[in-house]
């Protein structure tokens, strides 16, 4: 049986690549289809993979920006040709499922969300922008709604990663779906004895996310605050931050760094509304409590008020 895997991109390191590992390691012959790779930003590990770049790859350069060529995906990934596969696995959250696929072969799309900048989340995403910009973006995610209902029917059968997601996927799309959680490295993470007086905020810097509300809260309570992890959204962070010695910013680190500073947090915060959240499951492994919005992804992982007397 020949098996291929279609993401949407492989510029950074997230729960979404997390995912695409353990399905290769499934499939250790399958290539990978995806619009962008930069493999200066990627785990080693898929230096090993055969990985399959779209018509945009050379466009880039070494920029990496897949917000950019928004309005090119579609098509890029429609032009690959699959039809010699048994089996496609699309792992998507943007335009990967909208891969054209022949009548003898198996579609499966594991479903992170579909996409949040055309659907929920759209206000969001203009929030601060100039009323022309917010118009223009607006006007051409009515197009992007139109492709991705559409090229979700090309679909032959959705897995959602959580609840949450299963009931986007009916609503938008009008498909039934299965709910699969994404896998966890718990055999990264331990328990630990020691016992640090710090809070853990550990993802990417992204605005969705929400993490300028845990900067904040500890900031005005003067509780103390590990931030690990880069992203777009660091540069506003430490603003807020300024003048506040409790907050320390750590940027991206190795493995061990990660599992000691999450195996003695005093508790992880993750206040924005996820699809699932891999990250509060790790610090579980760790024995330690997540403070979480009771909203999206958490409800199926993070029992609410238990472990309160840790906190």
């Amino acid at each position: 049986m020949k098996v291929a895997i279609v993401h949407d991109w492989l510029t950074n390191m997230g729960g979404a690549e997390q995912v695409v590992i353990n399905l290769h390691k499934c499939f250790p012959d399958a290539p990978i289809y995806t619009s962008f790779y930069n493999p200066e930003k990627m785990d080693p590990i898929f230096k090993e993979m055969n990985i399959v770049t779209s018509s945009l790859q050379k466009k880039q350069g070494k920029e990496y920006n897949h917000k950019k060529y928004l309005p090119f995906l579609p098509k890029a990934f429609e032009e690959f040709n699959l039809n010699e596969y048994d089996v496609v696995i699309s792992s998507s959250s943007s335009c990967a499922k909208g891969i054209i696929t022949g009548p003898n072969t198996m579609h499966i799309c594991y479903c992170y969300t579909p996409m949040r900048y055309a659907w929920e989340m759209r206000d969001e995403y203009t929030e601060g922008m100039s009323k022309l910009k917010t118009k223009l973006i607006r006007y051409f995610m009515n197009y992007m709604r139109l492709w991705d209902y559409q090229s979700a029917q090309r679909v032959d059968d959705f897995i959602a990663i959580s609840n949450e997601v299963k009931k986007r996927i009916a609503k938008h799309y009008r498909r039934e779906s299965e709910v699969i959680f994404p896998p966890v490295r718990s055999d990264l993470f331990n328990i630990s004895n020691a016992d640090g007086d710090y809070y853990l905020v550990i993802s990417r810097l992204v605005g969705y996310k929400r993490f300028d509300l845990a900067v904040e809260a500890c900031k005005n309570l003067n509780k103390k605050l590990v931030v690990i992890g880069d992203g777009p959204e660091r540069q506003n962070l430490e603003k807020i931050a300024s003048g506040c010695e409790n907050i320390k910013f750590l940027g991206r680190l190795p493995d061990e760094d990660v599992k000691k500073y999450m195996a003695e947090c005093k508790a992880l915060i993750f206040p924005g509304e996820e699809d699932f959240g891999i990250v509060p499951l790790e610090a579980e492994c760790c024995g330690r409590p997540v403070v979480a919005f009771g909203r999206g992804g958490s409800l199926d992982t993070v029992v609410d008020r238990q472990n309160r007397s840790a906190i």
